[in-house]
């Protein structure tokens, strides 16, 4: 496993506060002196090459991913021949999104989870693009249920998990970009992570939404335990 720390100030804080965790609840031990951990680069020879690793990539960022990273995710998937899939955790979607499903990231291969408050226009380019959509209600209503929708979505596809942290209940992650009441308790996400590290072609995951500036440490807390449970 490789960690890409994409916000400096945002990835040495999340890995600061994995020191206070000693195993994930599969009883692996955490220790970060184990872990390789890179700074964030953003020139495609140095993206392409931790691609090829083959290794699974966890970047630990802000707002949200450098849009090179998406580019270059579907430009490797190509090169390989293998589909790409997306499964997004967030709230609501924003600028970034429609410009890259028009870039060219096939729109049946994009998964939205969790969304609430959606804006008219959001709303309207998920229905025009058929871009498929896991609602809170789904969610809460049999999530058990809908962790096998999500596994069964990713079937035979390179898998990038892009997760927000705003999906997540103010109550257990304050200090999020744009925080949305109504989200997921923390252990309902936990329960998420433990079924979507079982996919095999699981490749790429990121976490952002965690604002620079914390009010509490109990978001990146929370960041912490999502990258210890993918350990």
């Amino acid at each position: 496993m490789l960690i890409v720390k994409s916000s400096p100030t945002i990835g040495n804080a999340i890995i600061e506060s994995l020191k206070e965790i000693y195993s994930n609840e599969s009883g692996n031990i955490i220790d970060t002196k184990l872990l390789e951990i890179r700074e964030f680069v953003s020139r495609e020879e140095d993206l392409f090459k931790i691609f090829n690793t083959k290794q699974k990539v966890i970047f630990l960022g802000g707002n949200h991913m450098d849009s090179s990273v998406w580019e270059i995710f579907l430009e490797t998937c190509k090169k390989e021949n293998k589909k790409p899939c997306l499964i997004i955790f967030d709230s609501h979607l924003g600028s970034w999104f429609k410009p890259f499903i028009e870039g060219g990231f096939p729109p049946e291969n994009v998964l939205l989870v969790g969304t609430r408050n959606l804006p008219q226009e959001e709303i309207k380019f998920i229905r025009e693009k058929r871009i498929k959509l896991l609602s809170m209600n789904a969610l809460t209503e049999d999530l058990n249920d809908m962790c096998d929708t999500i596994m069964e979505f990713s079937d035979g596809r390179e898998l990038y998990i892009s997760i927000n942290l705003n999906i997540i209940d103010p109550a257990f992650a304050p200090s999020v970009f744009f925080p949305e009441i109504g989200g997921l308790t923390s252990r309902q996400f936990i329960f998420l992570i433990h079924r979507i590290k079982k996919i095999q072609t699981l490749r790429i995951v990121d976490i952002v939404g965690i604002k620079e500036e914390n009010e509490s440490n109990l978001t990146l807390k929370m960041g912490a335990k999502i990258l210890a449970e993918l350990i």
